[in-house]
């Protein structure tokens, strides 16, 4: 959370559901060869957003590039599991926006199951590491 000139202190999570996009992942050749629908949504957070001060649109997240990323991870290989596919988007937008936690939902809406199912889908949280502690903040530490 950062403090601002008041004292308070402001979170920002970005979020975006509902995106469609046509991909090839699964476990069978049908859905690597024919494709299906996937709908995605993420969450994170955002370190430092000054917009909450500035009203900037230059220091807040691209909603755009957010979907951007997300559809490029979705579409340039397959995956055989949601899990992996939900990782890499997790891996991609970390690095880009340098958020500590990433929630990436990936579901299927018309899964390649014989029986009536709404849909499947796998919810995946990447957590950055957690920041090293100088040697003189070790824990147990009596000095």
């Amino acid at each position: 959370m950062e403090a601002h000139r008041d004292g308070a202190e402001s979170s920002v999570q970005v979020e975006l559901h509902g995106l469609s996009i046509y991909t090839h992942h699964g476990v069978t050749e049908a859905e690597q060869e024919v494709g299906q629908r996937l709908v995605i949504d993420v969450s994170f957070d955002v370190p430092d957003c000054d917009a909450v001060l500035t009203d900037r649109l230059e220091d807040t997240i691209d909603y755009s590039e957010v979907a951007d990323i997300v559809a490029l991870a979705a579409t340039e290989r397959s995956y055989r599991t949601l899990e992996r596919l939900g990782g890499v988007i997790g891996e991609r937008l970390m690095e880009r926006f340098g958020c500590d936690l990433v929630r990436v939902r990936a579901a299927k809406p018309e899964p390649p199951i014989p029986l009536a199912i709404e849909e499947v889908a796998v919810e995946v949280t990447r957590e950055g590491p957690e920041p090293e502690l100088d040697e003189e903040d070790e824990p147990g530490d009596t000095a």
